[in-house]
């Protein structure tokens, strides 16, 4: 089975294996390729069986990746692989792994002889849903997360989910965090949708659906503002305080992790804030909770309020924010005075009280 999404100008292909689709991508791009694999086991391996039935391939690069790793350091690594390889001007790049892949493969296929073609084998729901969608290509600074990195967008997009039977049920969980985000952008059925769902176990997902579903919602907004002038600026919903949370914890909380604690913190900022109401925040926080995921940290809220300080989204010296309004509906570049996200950190340091509930 294979669902097809080519809204933004490339193919984005949902695979129960991405191995067909993606060497007869290869066969009609006409050139050689060459893999770049998250280091990890499971997906590097992955990446070897693509690459031994794709035609003209130069081989496999694997890196050690993370979000540690996510710097330009690893881009002049990357840089030099290929051109010992023998990749050129004309070399197909595939990179294969999840979302710190994207974004760092992404990063020095545009980088490298001023840029090559990208296609990308994203292997973690995160990447299916999210990551490896609509061109955002960027590694991380001491400062902040994503701070250098561009708009380049891929020449395909293969979502294998042969590989989601590799990952545990954690990581799944952390790729949901993206797909919660999405559904309570666009409301409606697509939030009923995972609410239905979320009493079940995993193994019975309809994971194709699912990811389908979330990335055409994603390929809407990115289609209607490629280059975040405006619409685009709400797929930042929960992403200042969960930027915060990660460089806080010096990454060792997972960028979805970090997703759904900045789902929980942007609907509080907004019920405290007057915007959002009781009954919309407390859905929210059900379905998160019915997922098993993490409602509360414990970073300090003063640690993650001077991380959040370095977020690229600041303006002018002021914290911008994405809140929601109601569950189908948010608002962009909301500024809050500090005092207020300060007590929202506070209360982050703790599962939700009864003023939330």
């Amino acid at each position: 089975m294979v669902i097809g999404n080519d809204s933004l100008g490339y193919p984005i292909l949902v695979c129960e294996s991405a191995e067909s689709p993606l060497r007869s991508f290869v066969r009609v791009h006409g050139a050689r390729c060459i893999l770049l694999a998250d280091a990890q086991s499971a997906v590097l391996a992955r990446a070897r069986v693509l690459a031994a039935r794709l035609p003209r391939c130069l081989g496999v690069l694997p890196f050690t990746l993370g979000e540690p790793r996510k710097r330009l350091a690893t881009i002049e690594r990357i840089v030099d692989a290929l051109l010992a390889a023998g990749a050129d001007r004309s070399t197909l790049v595939i990179g294969v792994g999840g979302g710190v892949a994207n974004d760092t493969f992404g990063l020095a296929a545009a980088l490298f002889m001023r840029g090559v073609p990208y296609a990308h084998v994203a292997t973690s729901l995160l990447a299916m849903v999210d990551a490896s969608i609509g061109g955002k290509v960027g590694v991380d600074t001491p400062a902040g997360k994503n701070l250098v990195g561009r708009f380049s967008d891929p020449v395909a997009v293969f979502a294998d989910l042969l590989a989601l039977r590799t990952l545990p049920f954690r990581e799944l969980r952390a790729g949901l965090a993206e797909a919660v985000k999405h559904a309570i952008l666009a409301g409606g059925e697509h939030f009923e949708a995972l609410e239905l769902l979320a009493a079940h176990r995993f193994e019975r997902w309809p994971w194709a659906e699912i990811v389908a579903r979330s990335l055409a919602i994603k390929a809407a907004i990115v289609r209607a503002d490629r280059e975040e002038h405006g619409l685009r600026a709400t797929l930042n919903l929960g992403h200042t305080f969960a930027h915060g949370f990660e460089r806080a914890s010096r990454y060792r909380i997972a960028h979805g992790a970090a997703v759904t604690l900045g789902l929980r913190a942007a609907g509080l900022l907004a019920l405290r804030s007057g915007r959002f109401s009781r009954d919309a925040h407390l859905r929210v926080l059900a379905l998160l909770a019915l997922l098993g995921m993490p409602l509360a940290t414990r970073v300090p809220a003063d640690a993650a309020f001077a991380a959040m300080r370095g977020d690229k989204k600041r303006r002018e010296g002021s914290l911008r924010f994405v809140l929601p309004d109601a569950i189908g509906l948010v608002r962009t570049d909301v500024r809050v005075p500090d005092a207020r996200v300060r007590v929202v950190l506070r209360a982050m340091e703790a599962l939700p009280g009864e003023s939330e509930r």
